[in-house]
């Protein structure tokens, strides 16, 4: 029988009991194009996570808790916004009809506050009856 690997790929020459077999070397020159290929993977997948992050920093967030219909003419919405502690907002509030028209709308100043995420009542006046009330959205105060 002729020396060559085993089942478990050890060489089975006398000269070379139970040693594992050697792998191919990759060419020469070849080293540091992986380097530059490792480091530019590394710097992108920096870029990424920093623009990430950074879109996330100024972040405006406004949330609807709740809302009743008090009568024909008002509906009063709870609402939570989650900003930048010392951020002064206004955050529009409407009434909707059935048909999802808006029958009322009014704008709330948000004070600064020392909390990432602060709750508000407002009360819109509405046109007609409103089924709902959504805190449509929030920006910084002029």
């Amino acid at each position: 029988m002729s020396p060559g690997p085993d089942t478990i790929g050890r060489a089975t020459s006398p000269e070379e009991p139970d040693t594992p077999m050697r792998l191919p070397r990759p060419a020469p020159g070849t080293g540091k194009w992986w380097a530059v290929g490792i480091i530019g993977c590394t710097l992108a997948v920096a870029v990424i996570v920093w623009i990430a992050l950074a879109s996330n920093a100024n972040r405006i967030t406004s949330t609807t808790v709740s809302y009743q219909v008090v009568d024909n003419r008002s509906v009063v919405v709870d609402f939570d916004v989650t900003v930048e502690p010392g951020t002064a907002l206004v955050c529009e509030v409407r009434a909707m009809a059935a048909n999802f028209a808006v029958v009322g709308s009014v704008e709330v100043p948000v004070p600064p506050s020392s909390e990432l995420t602060s709750s508000h009542r407002a009360t819109v006046r509405t046109a007609s009856l409103a089924v709902t009330g959504i805190v449509y959205g929030c920006r910084r105060a002029p």
